[in-house]
This record gives structure tokens, sequence and C-alpha cells, in this order.
């Protein structure tokens, strides 16, 4: 592919990563992938030019742009000028720039996030608000999970010279970006996990003991219910459940690859979730609701989440989150408890949160202050975590 035709495919990504935020549909990572699938033609050299344009661009741009070519030239115009030459020189390049266009790109300028967002960011950093924007933009580093039901840190480390690691807290290490994990024979082995250190950070502080029952309420693929089984030493009782079937199918794979055997997936039905658990009411030691959320606190992965967000989606997020701690604490024996995970570092959906759950549960107390974590103080995904206690 020529210079010019990568920025045209840069383009047509663009335009279905704007559709796909404007609706609902898949993730950038995920268009991208499916635009290489069909275009064979396309070497490793392209596909990793044209990607790199493409988040460069979402990155660059608070708010949702009407369309890909607009979002495009708007990032050019800020960012690298001299590539507006290439549009109209023929070939696969893209189209000659309008009179329109080469005035301004109406609704696109810089930015780090939408106006609303920005606001709301601003009650948690203040003047800061800007600096850690912009660490939540940056490229995530790529982080390990050691399991240690297999093996420890230093074994690990002394494995994976070549991908240069550095160890973390506990047992995440941090390896070379773009080192390729599904080559890695420790991966396959079950000694690794690919968690992001926050993530990992995030499981450790509910504290699970061996020959506990814990119940990970929101347990998707497993990430977190791995690191809990570790942590438990692979005795006990782990419960697993999510409504997303999909997610859930994931995990017996990654479980019998990690060597974990006290875990037990559960397949819930949205809004009835009780009916389920009905058997774990007052029984469990700890439970972990790692809740879905904004996911604000992952923009340096998906960058274009911050285009998806709506105050009325916050709204139902808030809502949802609300109802899972009420429904977490009925599993809870006296003395139990309850770790209250987002990946989002938005007040309504972390601290205030649990100001209003524990305004309305008197027999919960907080263990701790709410643990913040964000890119640009702590190197990792941004998270909001609040222990909590049953006191009665």
């Amino acid at each position: 592919m020529t210079p010019a035709a990568r920025l045209q495919a840069a383009i047509e990504i663009l335009e279905l990563v704007v559709t796909a935020a404007r609706e609902g549909g898949a993730a950038a990572d995920t268009i991208v992938q499916r635009y290489f699938s069909t275009r064979r033609y396309a070497g490793g050299g392209d596909r990793r030019g044209v990607r790199a344009l493409v988040f460069a661009a979402i990155r660059s741009l608070g708010e949702l742009p009407p369309n890909g070519r607009a979002a495009m030239i708007g990032y050019l115009r800020a960012h690298e000028p001299a590539m507006l030459e290439m549009f109209g020189v023929g070939g696969h390049a893209p189209d000659a720039l309008v009179p329109d266009e080469l005035e301004e790109v109406p609704g696109v300028e810089p930015g780090l996030a939408p106006a609303w967002l920005f606001e709301k960011l601003q009650l948690r950093f203040g003047n800061d608000t800007a600096a850690e924007l912009a660490a939540l933009l940056e490229r995530a580093p790529l982080d390990l999970r050691v399991n240690r039901l297999k093996a420890t840190r230093e074994e690990v480390q002394g494995l994976l010279l070549d991908a240069q690691p550095v160890p973390l807290h506990e047992d995440a290490l941090r390896i070379e970006n773009g080192a390729n994990v599904d080559g890695l024979a420790s991966f396959h082995q079950g000694l690794v996990e690919v968690q992001d250190a926050g993530s990992q950070l995030a499981a450790s502080l509910i504290a699970a003991h061996p020959g506990e029952t814990v119940v990970d309420l929101c347990a998707g693929a497993g990430g977190k219910t791995l690191a809990l089984a570790a942590a438990m030493r692979n005795e006990g009782r782990l419960i697993a459940s999510d409504t997303d079937r999909g997610r859930l199918s994931a995990m017996p794979a990654r479980l019998a690859r990690a060597g974990v055997t006290i875990v037990e997936p559960r397949l819930l039905d949205g809004g009835r979730e009780a009916e389920t658990l009905e058997d774990l009411v007052g029984s469990a030691h700890a439970v972990m609701v790692d809740a879905p959320c904004s996911g604000s606190g992952t923009w340096r992965r998906n960058p274009e989440a911050r285009w998806r967000l709506t105050p009325a989606r916050l709204s139902r997020l808030v809502a949802e989150q609300a109802r899972l701690l009420a429904l977490a604490a009925t599993l809870l024996r006296p003395g139990g408890r309850l770790c209250y995970v987002v990946c989002s570092l938005l007040p309504e959906e972390g601290a205030d949160q649990v100001t209003a759950f524990l305004a309305a549960r008197p027999d919960f107390r907080a263990l701790a202050s709410e643990r913040l974590l964000t890119p640009r103080a702590d190197g990792c995904d941004g998270f909001s975590i609040s222990n909590l206690q049953r006191i009665d």
C-alpha cells in the first residue's frame, strides 16, 4: 500500500468506528481486525501503519466527530498537516479536499474528552484533570500476572528475559509492549496470564484466603477469578457468575491452563440473579463486585469509549451498580467482606456509589477509604476500589 492508500484505509476504518460509537457497535480494535481480514493484500507494515493512524486520530479528538473523513482531517490539521497533501493525488488516495474542508472541519477539534465528561472528571482531579486525561490516552503497557499455583515471580522472570520483564507489585510483571504472549511457552503452561497491574491489585485487596467461600459476582471471562483462585491456593469454594454466556464460556479453558479446580461457573439471568444465587445467601466470606461501568479508566486501551458514553447511559450504569451492590450484600455472612470495583474514574460510579450504599445499609462499614488508581499516578488502568464489611 502507498502512504496515500494507507491514509484512505484509515479513513474508512474511522468511518466504521464513528458509526459503531454512535450506534453501540464493535470496539475499534475489533473493527480494525475485521477490516484487514478481507484485505489479505495488506502486509504487516501496512496494517501497523493504518492502525497507528486510526488510533492517533481517535486519541486526538475529544468529541465524537461527524464521520471518519472529518476525524482524520481534524487530526492531520492539528498534528501532521503535511499529510493533507496526499488528498486527491489519485490511485487509492482519499478524494481531494473541498473548499469547506480547507477552511475548517465543522464539529472537529483537538480535545481530551467530551465537554460533559471533562467537567465530571474535574470534580475528581481539579487542576490536574488535563494531565490525568492525557495519561489516560497514552498507549497501555503489557502486564502479566504470575500464577503462583505453578511458579514464583522470580522463576517466571528468568523464563521471560527476552521480553525484558519488570517486576511491579506482588505477582505483576510488565513486559515489552508488543510482545507475542501467545508465543510464550510460559503462557501455554499456565504460568502467566495477561492482566493489567491495576486489575491484579483490585483482586488482591479482597484478601481471599484458602478454605473460604468467595463469589466473583461479575466474573466475565475470569481474569479476577483466576487471581482469586491463586490467592486461595486452590482451596475452598469460588463461585464465578455472570450474565454473559459468551464471556463465561471462555473461562473453562483458562481455568484448565492455570490448574484451577475450585471454581464453579454460574450463568445468571439478568435481573433475576438472586434466584440462581439463592443457595449462597448469608454464606459467603467475601464477594467481589467488578461492576459494569463506563470504562473511563480504560481509555488507553479503548479511546473511542469516551465517544460512546452518554449521560443517559451513565445513569443506567449507576443504577445497575447500585442493584448489584445490594445483591452482593445479601450473599455475605456476618463479618464478610465486600470489594466493589469499577474501572472508572467518574465519582458517581466510585466513591459516590459506595457512600449511597453505606447510607442505606448501616450493617456495613468501610474498611478503608476509596483506593483510586490512575495511569498518571500508578502506571496502570484507572480503578476505583472500595472494601466494605458486614458488621452484624
